[in-house]
């Protein structure tokens, strides 16, 4: 949520850095005389009570004086309707205002580069090693033999998307096998890597309140991609940053403690709305995945350093991993709803001859915080929203993708990176599952 403040006493400013978000220009207008109408209706009804208070003094006295009072209740009558009246009328304009507030997007920090969409998205930099083989991987012709991610899954027997589709629909998936204990692998190896790094582990809820949903930005404006829980208002989390970052709603962290590092491995799952048509075959898009995320809470004055720490912690396992990548900052157009700057990583998949998003990793600022109130003390010992930050540390599906791609060989197996070794036995290359 936005500072109504901020964007009161700087409009000009506001309604140029919200337009570069893709608000129109008008949406601001509309929201802030909606919010002075509320403002003047405020202090109209201050003035009644106030008047109340008059009128209830001159019929005490009147009492007091055994006079007449009768005009001095009929007066205090007929401003106590108005009140009421008044008061509803607030109620309402409250809302409107909290409703139109409520679907702003935040705003991009001053160096996020401006742009309608991907294409004004900004390369920071690119990690293309040579492959287990010492070959070059990226942006070379891929070998005839080379096939995509969900053949050599399916010709090996380690990804059924048939069945999948057949027990609950398009882009749905058993993992068998290999396939399985790759991922299993692949999301202990990224949590434990975090847990050197400083993060404390949690395994969290997946079903979550809307109030939840609400204060990290996802409702109201994205409920048509939640999986609802029918006849309550819950939802199955599309990510764990909502139930980490919820983690402390409500609460005031001391001071101490920030910054704070939290890390957790869970389903997520999305309806895929806005996504029709596009990524229908494979592990890209699917409605239910694993995904490893990393949380921080910190002061205002740390969070961006945090942010480029935190995108190291998810360069690192595609390092690890030997995982050709490519970091980019995205643009005001195509950065997420909470987000003020957002790098994401993209790794290489040479199937499809280009890079694809694997991580992304935000700073919101008091974005967040300011919808689910978390505060903190600054040095000065006044209350002050932290600010909140989320990144994928990875989405496992896409990374299995990726090594499936990047690691396949002439035969038809898969060499497992050496990182992995360790999580899988000792063992050296995928086979075939043969099904029972």
């Amino acid at each position: 949520m936005l500072d109504l403040k901020y964007l009161r006493k700087n409009q000009d400013e506001a309604t140029k850095r919200l337009v570069d978000r893709g608000v129109a220009a008008e949406v601001l207008a509309e929201l802030l005389a909606a919010d002075q109408e509320r403002r003047d209706l405020i202090a109209t009804v201050e003035e009644l009570k106030a008047k109340r208070n008059e009128a209830s003094d001159k019929i005490a006295f009147a009492k007091r004086q055994k006079e007449d009072a009768t005009a001095a209740i009929q007066e205090m009558q007929a401003v106590a309707k108005e009140i009421k009246e008044l008061d509803q009328k607030l109620e309402t304009l409250d809302a409107s205002v909290k409703e139109q507030a409520a679907h702003l997007p935040n705003l991009a920090e001053a160096d996020v580069p401006v742009g309608p969409d991907e294409e004004a998205n900004v390369e920071v930099r690119t990690w293309e090693p040579t492959d287990y083989q010492g070959r070059p991987v990226v942006k070379t012709e891929a070998p005839a033999w080379l096939k995509p991610h969900y053949e050599i899954g399916e010709d090996l027997g380690i990804l059924d998307f048939e069945r999948g589709a057949k027990v609950s629909g398009a882009r749905f998936l058993y993992y068998v096998g290999d396939g399985a204990r790759l991922e299993r692998a692949l999301y202990n190896f990224m949590l434990d890597q975090h847990r050197e790094e400083g993060y404390t582990e949690m395994i969290t809820p997946i079903v979550v309140n809307d109030s939840a949903m609400f204060g990290t930005g996802q409702y109201p404006k994205f409920q048509d991609d939640a999986y609802r829980v029918e006849g309550l208002n819950q939802t199955y989390i599309p990510t764990a940053e909502v139930s980490l970052t919820n983690y402390y709603s409500g609460e005031t962290i001391p001071a101490e403690d920030l910054p704070i590092s939290v890390t957790a491995l869970s389903p997520s799952f999305r309806k895929e709305a806005g996504a029709a048509g596009r990524d229908t075959r494979g592990l890209i898009r699917l409605h239910q995945f694993n995904k490893v995320e990393m949380v921080k809470f910190t002061k205002p004055e740390q969070s961006d350093q945090e942010l480029e720490k935190m995108t190291v912690n998810a360069e690192n396992i595609l390092q690890k991993l030997g995982l050709p990548y490519h970091v980019i900052t995205l643009s005001t157009g195509d950065m997420g709803f909470s987000a003020a700057k957002t790098h994401d990583l993209e790794v290489w998949l040479p199937a499809q001859g280009m890079y694809r998003e694997i991580s992304s990793v935000s700073n919101t600022r008091d974005f967040q915080a300011r919808r689910m109130h978390i505060t903190y003390r600054n040095d000065e010992g006044k209350l002050e929203l932290v600010h909140t930050l989320n990144g994928s540390g990875l989405a496992v599906g896409r990374t299995v993708a990726a090594i499936l791609e990047n690691y396949q060989n002439e035969d038809g197996t898969i060499t497992v990176p050496e990182a992995l070794r360790p999580y899988l036995g000792g063992q050296k290359t995928l086979q075939a599952t043969p099904h029972h």
